[in-house]
């Protein structure tokens, strides 16, 4: 397929989406059934411009004057791609399978219009109700820290420590591209073009030996703050698929007790075959059944971990389709999800053992007040100094605390500010 025609494919994408309501994964998919004539190459670069559409979709709307699928698509190729009007136009040109030439009205706007005037939430691509959520997180500088939300990921993997070196590594995946992270000492990134296919990660023998798995740099460095130590006894308590889960293990080079559960039994489903891929000998997973499946285990644990279930507000880069689909009631639920988890976890704790709370949000209710509220339930419990916390960084201690932001609830790392998702840590002990 030309670039024009993947651009005229890319715009019937998203009037599927918009004319449907379906995520952008089944449309793409259903596109994909419906034209098998596309390569590989053809179909991620589609979903590449699609879901860069998503990313920027208030903001590119916007600047054309216009709320369309086709108007979405040309904003953006401004905006993400940085293409100008003269060839936004040399794309469509109304040839076999490109869209209909610009009209005058489209090349005035992507020759004239700007974001400057335009509102936070639109300047920043979400939804304008959660325009007091990220006024109070982030104040004047929302735009900002949400445009950086809306920029595409990176892949970042993590060199598990009972499999293997991290230049080793380095070395072997250097072929696509991989470097180190600026933060996490366990860290690699490969940074991806905007039509760039995902690199086969999983077909590489470093990852089939369980020497990498991936993992956003702020979720690893969110497992290294916890202080998992050898010898510990460790609930990972919104286990999952176990992506913390294996960095905990690994941080506890296989001694002490690793337990790992929760709430929804097909999060688990992942979780053994890829401890068994990372040598990790020492987990139990717990399938919730009938009855608590920690039951007989209260007060006996130095380390609880809650990877909290969140809204993912921070996650939005690598899934914008998300932020458009977000509800406020979803936003309620989760923070009485978030509680209930908390006091869980408090009566799991033993005297002078820890609570690591974690969450993928940057929202207020999900992080510092919901911290605030859970030491008013417990005032048995005192938050840990994020100074403390980040400790483990080493020499990169000093430049973490100035980039991400540091508070007495906790710490929140952003896109903007630290490279990674979005991601809030608070350490909680309890006394002896």
């Amino acid at each position: 397929m030309t670039p024009a025609a993947r651009l005229s494919a890319a715009i019937e994408v998203i009037a599927i989406i918009e004319n449907q309501r379906i995520p952008a994964a089944n449309a793409l998919k259903e596109w994909g059934v419906a034209h098998r004539f596309a390569g590989s190459g053809d179909r991620a670069a589609i979903a590449g411009l699609v879901y860069d559409v998503l990313r920027r979709r208030s903001s590119s709307a916007w600047l054309m004057g216009e709320d369309t699928p086709r108007a979405r698509v040309l904003g953006m190729l401004k905006l993400e791609r940085g293409f100008d009007a003269e060839r936004i136009a040399l794309l469509c040109d109304g040839a076999r399978f490109a869209p209909e030439p610009l009209s005058e009205a489209e090349r005035a706007a992507l020759r004239s219009r700007t974001l400057d005037d335009a509102p936070a939430a639109v300047a920043g691509d979400y939804p304008e109700w959660l325009d007091a959520e990220l006024a109070t997180a982030f104040g004047d500088a929302r735009k900002d820290e949400a445009a950086a939300m809306a920029r595409r990921a990176p892949l970042d993997l993590r060199v598990n420590t009972l499999r293997g070196q991290l230049a080793k590594a380095l070395a072997s995946l250097r072929h696509l591209g991989a470097a180190a992270t600026p933060w996490s000492p366990l860290g690699l990134r490969i940074v991806l073009d905007a039509d760039a296919r995902s690199p086969g990660i999983q077909a590489e023998p470093d990852f089939l030996k369980g020497v990498v798995e991936v993992q956003d740099e702020g979720s690893q460095l969110a497992a290294l703050f916890t202080g998992a130590k050898p010898g510990e006894q460790v609930i990972d308590l919104c286990a999952g698929a176990g992506g913390k889960t294996l960095a905990l293990a690994a941080m506890m080079e296989g001694r002490g007790r690793l337990i790992a559960t929760d709430r929804d039994k097909r999060q688990l489903a992942p979780i053994h075959e890829r401890l068994s891929r990372a040598g990790v000998h020492n987990a139990d997973v717990r399938t919730p059944k009938e009855g608590d499946p920690l039951a007989g285990l209260a007060g006996q644990s130095d380390l609880v971990v809650i990877d909290a279930p969140c809204t993912g507000t921070g996650t939005w880069r690598r899934n914008p389709d998300a932020k458009w689909r977000m509800r406020r009631g979803a936003l309620e639920q989760r923070v009485k999800d978030q509680a209930e988890v908390l006091d869980r976890a408090a009566a799991l704790v033993k005297p002078g053992g820890r609570i690591a709370y974690i969450t993928c949000s940057v929202l207020p209710q999900e992080n510092g007040e919901q911290i605030r509220a859970f030491v008013a339930r417990h005032p048995n419990f005192e938050t840990i100094s994020p100074t403390k916390v980040i400790e483990p960084l080493g020499e990169r201690a000093v430049a973490f605390q100035q980039a991400a932001m540091l508070s007495e609830d906790g710490l929140l790392m952003t896109p903007r500010r630290t490279g990674t998702d979005g991601f809030f840590v608070s350490v909680l002990k309890r006394p002896q």
